[in-house]
């Protein structure tokens, strides 16, 4: 925010001292704020790495990252994955769309592992139609 405040022509002082003012109030909190940008890109179907770079080009301080996506339910995670294959894939289950849909997690994201664990999910769920 300070950095906000002196690039809009703020002197780098009156940034600092209208920033501690702001978190003394509490309208501003790197950890809610942290918190709030993981929930959100995790109920996009983002996966993890996506996530990071998004608390990254935000400028949320490291020491929250691990924090906040520890705090997030894997569950969730994993459940938005599978539904982001629903929609991509549509029933299908071409060993090519399957590879595509799949790389296209891996670009959202998430890892390998969890590319190839939502897309186990999936073909469980066109096979007998439950999750």
């Amino acid at each position: 925010m300070a950095k906000r405040l002196a690039s809009k022509g703020e002197s780098p002082e009156d940034a600092e001292e209208t920033v501690r003012w702001l978190v003394e109030l509490g309208y501003i909190n790197d950890s809610d704020y942290a918190t709030l940008i993981v929930r959100h890109y995790v109920s996009k179907g983002y996966g993890e790495a996506r996530i990071r770079d998004e608390l990254y080009k935000r400028g949320v301080p490291r020491d929250l990252w691990d924090e906040k996506l520890t705090e997030q339910d894997d569950e969730e995670s994993n459940d938005a994955a599978l539904e982001f294959l629903k929609k991509k894939l549509r029933g299908s289950d071409d060993k090519d769309d399957l590879r595509r849909a799949s790389d296209a997690l891996v670009r959202r994201g998430f890892s390998f592992d969890d590319a190839r664990a939502a897309t186990n999910r999936y073909l469980e769920y066109i096979e007998y139609g439950e999750e």
